[in-house]
């Protein structure tokens, strides 16, 4: 592990259970029946004990979708063309994909990260280029990638949130509440096959049609990702050779970016299958991530459900959803700036003169 990851991961502290406590307290005085908000109140009083502020005001929400293309994809797993990835990436930084519709509607930066599209993109004032390499090697006949190269997608992933959070980063000001999204023809092969070396499932249980293939692709998707771990043997307890065996290069950043954001007590808003994927990566090499992360929904990949239960974490939302790009992300960070407005905003019972139930 190298020192920027290793320095990351120790600065990682646990929830601040003060600021949860008067959250909490605060919750139980505002003008509503205690939990008659539901997850929302639980929500905010885990956003409070995330920033270590009692009454958290998210102001500054930014979406992080990073974008790298997979070897895998000549083994015919996905039903669209690896020209397809570039493609929206441009798409993205001209404002005329799903995610910055959904990123506009909340109020959120879209942050464009190339980690490894196989494709030069333009140079564009909105887009982060950190390309490790032209796509990984296809892992179903050799590892997707070197050690050091996993190594440099979790340190990339760092410095590309670190900057974000920095309050120099825009006028604005810094992000303070932070998405994940991915783009990437093939990456829910490389998800799939990560979900199955770490949780120890079979690849059938967590495997599903992706960008939609037939039900002969979706054979030929198992099978592939079956002979990937056969060939590759994947360490479930170290997350760099999962990552570097079976992985991308957009979730190795996804990972680097949940920890550099746990470490900076900055909440991480995960995305589906593929956040979900990176997110394992995340808690393999730090645990203390966990509590950092807030699900914002369940996508209708059959993996996701593992990541989900592997983690402990219940998603926000239930759309049958499969985009990513952090479409999900988007709407989960609109319910999280709900809750910490609620907990902020909303006055209690001695504020507004009501009378409080009988004891």
């Amino acid at each position: 592990m190298s020192n920027l990851i290793a320095e990351t991961i120790a600065r990682i502290q646990p929830l601040d259970m003060d600021a949860a406590n008067a959250a909490r307290a605060r919750q139980d005085q505002l003008t509503k029946p205690q939990g008659s908000l539901g997850r929302l109140e639980a929500l905010s009083i885990q956003l409070a004990g995330i920033t270590a502020q009692s009454r958290p005001r998210l102001n500054h929400p930014t979406i992080i979708t990073m974008a790298a293309d997979h070897g895998v994809t000549r083994q015919g797993v996905s039903a669209y063309p690896s020209e397809v990835t570039p493609q929206m990436v441009l798409n993205f930084l001209h404002g005329g994909a799903a995610i910055n519709v959904l990123a506009r509607h909340v109020g959120a930066r879209v942050v464009v990260v190339d980690m490894g599209v196989a494709a030069d993109l333009p140079a564009h004032a909105d887009l982060v280029n950190v390309k490790i390499a032209p796509g990984t090697r296809d892992f179903s006949i050799s590892p997707a990638m070197a050690r050091d190269e996993a190594r440099r997608a979790v340190e990339a992933g760092i410095e590309v949130v670190t900057r974000e959070i920095a309050p120099s980063t825009n006028t604005q000001g810094g992000a303070d509440i932070v998405g994940t999204g991915d783009m990437g023809i093939g990456n829910t092969t490389a998800s799939s096959a990560i979900v199955a070396a770490i949780t120890r499932r079979a690849v059938a249980e967590v495997t599903g049609r992706g960008t939609g293939v037939d039900d002969a692709g979706l054979a030929r998707k198992i099978a592939t990702i079956e002979r990937a771990l056969t060939l590759n043997q994947p360490n479930p307890v170290d997350a760099l050779d999962v990552l570097s065996d079976v992985g991308g290069f957009e979730i190795g950043g996804l990972a680097g970016v949940m920890i550099g954001a746990a470490a900076r007590r900055v909440p991480v808003v995960i995305d589906g299958f593929i956040s979900g994927a990176a997110a394992l990566i995340a808690c393999v090499l730090a645990p203390a991530v966990q509590p950092y992360l807030i699900a914002a929904h369940r996508s209708v990949e059959i993996g996701h459900r593992a990541v989900l239960e592997y983690l402990h974490l219940e998603p926000l939302l239930d759309l049958d959803m499969r985009l990513g790009e952090g479409t999900g992300a988007a709407l989960g960070i609109s319910l999280c700036l709900a809750a910490c407005k609620i907990l902020d905003e909303m006055a209690t019972f001695a504020e507004a003169g009501v009378s409080e139930r009988d004891a």
